[in-house]
């Protein structure tokens, strides 16, 4: 079996495809495998470094906003297009894949476009609530249409009827122990707030946990831990100026990065932060309350739609950024705190919308698709 997986631009998209093929060649070791992405985004570090070949075409997208700045971009695009046409069919013809399956980014739509024209089997993979542009295009034509939420079909025609097979989630967070990590961790029986805004940061997010703290702390009723990314090293500091001594303080951590996620997730109560598909499905697969601030600066405001999926099953709590304030959030996080019951709903209702296996129903769609060929 020959599978061409596309994948671009987010630990979104190609996490999930890595861990399909990583079921696709536990099945058969005799699976032959080859990526395709863009040559300066991370699928271009992290598929090599997980043991599979890869294969690169030049990709944009085209930007919305009117601009001069943007129609050289667009015309850019455009001619990027032209080429990765081109290139998409001499990878397909070189390689000759039985399927090709794209999990999203720029470089999935000539990709999977050009092999179904070809007669070769196709499947997408859609992360969000609400579908990117791409994938709506793509899913008219591709044989299998698969999607992490039930919620993104009514906005796709589709050429068959799609499935829902869930996102993979990562080994380690699934075997992660909740006592263990908070032992490993130093904490006591006081709730744990883990929050983050990405790798980047995010500043609303950033503004709102230095709030929180700085209005709470005194309190100490709970523990903290608090990624910053890497433009919120400032959030120490600005702690300091309201009286809160981190480094001296054992329940406030406040770092850069969360490298230990396995850890930090499956210690904690309640979870402050973005609404990613791949974030949502961690929460929901351990089963965590949350407060998710979508990002309003994404396509198609996705994040939002994301965070609705999970809000109309009494799994998580809003705040827009629009309307995020200090009092706001520390309102939401103290409701939560008061009220053990509520919060452990949260969590067991995010449960309930996890799929365990979905690297599995993934990596059998792939396999009957490359046998109908």
């Amino acid at each position: 079996m020959r599978i061409m997986f596309v994948a671009g631009g987010t630990g979104g998209h190609i996490n999930p495809a890595l861990a399909a093929a990583g079921e696709l060649r536990a099945r058969d070791k005799n699976t032959e495998i080859l990526f395709v992405g863009t040559p300066d985004k991370m699928e271009a570090r992290l598929v090599p470094a997980a043991g599979y070949a890869f294969k690169t075409i030049k990709m944009s997208g085209f930007q919305r906003k009117p601009s001069l700045e943007n129609l050289k971009r667009n015309l850019g695009t455009l001619k990027n297009l032209a080429f990765a046409t081109k290139r998409s069919k001499k990878l397909i013809e070189d390689f000759k894949p039985d399927v090709v399956v794209g999990f999203g980014g720029y470089v999935t739509g000539p990709v999977v476009r050009t092999a179904a024209k070809m007669g070769i089997k196709t499947a997408i993979h859609e992360q969000n609530a609400f579908p990117g542009v791409t994938n709506k295009a793509l899913a008219k034509m591709a044989d299998s249409v698969m999607l992490t939420v039930p919620q993104a079909e009514k906005y796709l025609e589709c050429r068959n009827a799609p499935v829902v097979t869930g996102l993979p989630v990562r080994g380690e967070l699934l075997e992660a122990d909740r006592d263990f990590s908070r032992a490993q961790l130093k904490l006591d029986n006081r709730p744990l707030i883990l929050s983050m805004g990405g790798s980047l940061g995010a500043m609303s997010i950033n503004n709102a946990i230095v709030e929180l703290i700085a209005a709470r702390h005194e309190k100490k009723d709970c523990h903290y831990i608090h990624a910053t990314g890497q433009y919120g090293l400032w959030v120490p500091d600005e702690l300091k100026k309201r009286g809160v001594d981190v480094e001296g303080n054992p329940d406030i951590t406040i770092r850069e990065y969360i490298d230990d996620m396995a850890r930090c997730l499956s210690a904690a109560d309640l979870v402050i932060g973005r609404a990613g598909a791949s974030s949502l499905s961690e929460i929901e697969a351990l089963g965590k309350a949350s407060i998710l601030i979508p990002s309003p600066n994404v396509a198609e405001n996705h994040q939002y739609h994301n965070a609705m999926a999970l809000v109309e099953n009494g799994a998580a709590v809003i705040i827009e950024e629009k309307e995020l304030t200090p009092e706001r959030i520390i309102s939401e996080v103290e409701t939560l705190l008061a009220d053990a019951n509520a919060l452990a709903r949260l969590g067991e209702n995010a449960k309930k919308l996890s799929v365990s296996d979905a690297q599995k129903k993934i990596a059998d769609i792939i396999t009957e698709l490359a046998q109908q060929k």
